[in-house]
Formats: structure tokens, sequence, C-alpha cells
């Protein structure tokens, strides 16, 4: 038995795909598959269920994927203790962050972060934050960016931003010819919103809640901001984005968005981890980088007076 196998098998459980399980775990098929036979004939059981599509899990498979996830954390949680006792920014990473940042967060970092720390593998994938909690608690995932406070006592969040959010209001929509926007004019139920399971959805339903949800022209949810966009355009009402999605949109898109009056409805962004956690000097550095690049577009940024910004620290907005 072999901490290999063990990851093939944690793989293919995931993914119920033994090729998509082959291809993440950067190995041929053939050869996934007979590590995971190998370990089977060792066991004298079977893992998987080969003849449903896709493949289930038996149920003694299910007892072994449990301890095999225990196995490989403290495997993973041993590599990390000899890096952070060096203080080594080598090694793997997984970070996961949530789809309404990574589109915006990830080009800002990702090439000095290579740049900086050449011998670190970072492994970066989109989930959404209950789903990042659940990897952080079963140690899968090392790191997640997720809008917070999360109120999970498992869970520590280093802040590191705070991103105000801007009304999107075409020129077909009453409140367009507002020249800032009061929360109190917002009408839910003229909101295109992000599907369900998004954070963002939450941050903005939470501007609106004293507003009971009636009849809507179009009751449609998406999981994509440009999507949300394209709708209002069409006459389907307005939505609200996060400030550092705007910097994408073209000048006919920018001249729609309003800023909201002060205090202004932010969300705070943050590093979050398990307690248990080892690598914590990743997190001391990664938040320094973050914080550095974002100084840098405060400075850049620092004439225009009337845009609302991104504060690295709380002031008097509205947390959503």
């Amino acid at each position: 038995m072999t901490i290999v196998q063990l990851q093939y098998v944690l793989s293919v459980a995931e993914h119920k795909n033994f090729t998509i399980a082959a291809e993440k775990s950067f190995v041929t098929q053939p050869t996934l598959s007979m590590q995971i036979q190998k370990l089977e004939n060792e066991l004298n059981v079977d893992i998987f269920d080969r003849s449903t599509h896709p493949i289930t899990i038996t149920s003694i498979g299910k007892k072994i994927i449990e301890q095999a996830k225990e196995i490989v954390t403290q495997t993973k949680r041993m590599e990390s203790l000899v890096m952070e006792e060096r203080k080594s920014m080598q090694g793997n990473i997984t970070l996961g962050l949530i789809p309404t940042i990574l589109p915006t967060i990830l080009p800002l970092f990702y090439k000095n972060f290579k740049k900086k720390y050449p011998n670190l593998n970072l492994k970066i994938k989109e989930l959404k934050t209950d789903l990042i909690i659940e990897k952080l608690n079963d140690g899968s995932l090392d790191f997640g960016i997720a809008v917070t406070p999360l109120s999970d006592n498992q869970i520590i969040e280093i802040p590191i931003f705070y991103e105000p959010m801007v009304a999107y209001i075409p020129p077909n929509h009453i409140l367009h010819k507002e020249t800032t926007i009061d929360e109190k004019l917002l009408n839910i139920n003229t909101l295109l919103l992000l599907e369900e399971g998004h954070c963002f959805r939450n941050n903005v339903l939470s501007i609106c809640n004293t507003q009971k949800i009636g009849h809507k022209n179009m009751d449609l949810d998406s999981g994509s901001f440009q999507t949300l966009i394209k709708l209002a355009n069409e006459g389907f009402g307005m939505t609200i984005l996060p400030l550092l999605h705007t910097h994408d949109l073209n000048n006919n898109e920018k001249s729609n968005i309003r800023y909201f009056n002060s205090p202004v409805p932010t969300r705070e962004i943050s590093l979050i981890h398990h307690q248990s956690q080892i690598r914590l000097s990743f997190a001391n550095e990664f938040v320094e980088l973050l914080q550095g690049i974002i100084r840098g577009m405060l400075y850049l940024e620092s004439n225009n007076i009337t845009q609302p910004k991104i504060s690295l620290q709380k002031n008097n907005a509205i947390p959503t």
C-alpha cells in the first residue's frame, strides 16, 4: 500500500471517473487503474463499483476513502511542518477562490506570485464558499479566498481588503437618471441576481433585506456577472457588481455604473484557512503580496476622489 495509491483512490472518489481522475493526477488512465487495482487486491475488497455510470463507491470503499483522507492529510501535514520550520516558500499549496473573486483577483497576483516564489506550486480551484469550507475542513484544500465573516469557529479569517459594491443601471431603467444611488431606491423585483449558492447574491439581498420579492418580469438567476450585464442592457432590470469587476467593462458599460451614497455597501475579502493549518508563512507572505498590489492600485487611482475605492482597512462602509 502506498500514499500514491491512496491519492489515486481519492481522486477517483472525487471525480467519479477514472479518466478524469488520471488527468487531474497527471498520469495515464491505465497507470491509475492498475495502482488502484493493486490496492484492491491487497485489501481483497472492491473500493469502486465499476458497473455503474458514473462509478459508485462500495460500502467498504466509503470507509476506506475516509481513512485514506486522514492518512494523506497527515502525510501532507508532515511535509508542511518541515516547510514551515524552514520558512520555505516551496512545495505545493492548493488555494480555493470563489467565482465572484477569481476572475478579478487571480490576474492581480498570479504573475507576481510565480515570479517571487518560482519553487512554490500554487494550484488554483474555483469553488463556492460552502465547498471551500468543506475542503478546508477535510484537508483537501490549504487556503481559500472568500467573503467574510463566515461565523465558523474552525476557520481562521485574515482580511485582505474591503471592496465596494456598485450599481449597474442601463439607460432603459428608471434609476439611470440618478447620479448616485441610495440603497432605499433599489427595487429587489427589478434586480438581476447571481444564482443560489453565490455569496455575492446574499451580499446583494442584504442591502434589500427589508423588501419582499414580488412579481418579477423575468425570474432568472445566473452564475455570470457578464450575463447579468447583458440582460440588464436588454431591458430586464439592473444588477449590482463588485467594484473590481467594473475595471473590465467597456466605456459604454462604464457609463451605466452608479455609485452608492455613503455609507457604501462593501464586502470583506479574506484569506481563510482551517485552524489546524501549519503553513502560516504562506498566509503572511500571500496577504502582504496582495495588499502591496492593492496599495499600488490605490496610488494610481489617487487623483479620482469621487470614485469609491478598495480599502485595506474597515471604514464607515456597510458590511454585506
